[in-house]
């Protein structure tokens, strides 16, 4: 099995004529995100070398003029979840997530982690069920066990949810 990889930053928009690129860092220390090891792509297939100047701002090797850069903008950053830290206890990756059995209160399965997502609002975890995807907020209320290691989240679905499913049934 190939080894699973974090998103850990996203090149933004050129920054001047000579190269430079915005760049948001998903690290704990946004200054830190070289430090992690080679930066690639989502496929592993292009590696980046890049080199904070700013929180912010960045130098990516290679890259001496803004059509350059502007070529990068959006691209999102990648490393090997092996050259993380590990989480603290009662911590975890998002990425961990993906693959893990989603179960019910009752602890009857409802179906697998296919995704978490951030779109800016908060997490949304997605599920992959027998009734097809489902969206849910990743909140303690909606997700209040997350056992990586056991290898299933509890998911509480909100009222509403449940209440749009047996409308459908009816």
């Amino acid at each position: 099995m190939a080894e699973k990889r974090i998103l850990v930053g996203e090149i933004g928009r050129p920054h001047g004529v000579r190269g430079l690129v915005k760049l948001r860092s998903f690290t704990a220390d946004p200054l830190a995100i070289a430090a992690y090891g080679p930066l690639t792509n989502e496929a592993g297939t292009e590696r980046y070398a890049i080199t904070v100047l700013a929180e912010g701002l960045a130098k990516v090797e290679g890259v001496a003029d803004r059509d350059a850069a502007q070529r990068l903008t959006g691209l999102k950053l990648y490393v090997e979840r092996a050259a993380l830290p590990p989480p603290d206890e009662e911590e975890f990756y998002l990425a961990d997530l993906v693959g893990l059995a989603a179960r019910d209160a009752a602890d009857q399965p409802l179906g697998v982690v296919a995704a978490v997502e951030d779109h800016g609002g908060g997490a949304i975890l997605v599920l992959e069920t027998s009734q097809g995807e489902v969206l849910l907020p990743f909140t303690k209320a909606v997700v209040p066990v997350v056992d990586v290691a056991g290898g299933y989240v509890r998911v509480l679905p909100p009222a509403e949810l449940l209440a749009g499913e047996e409308a459908d049934a009816e």
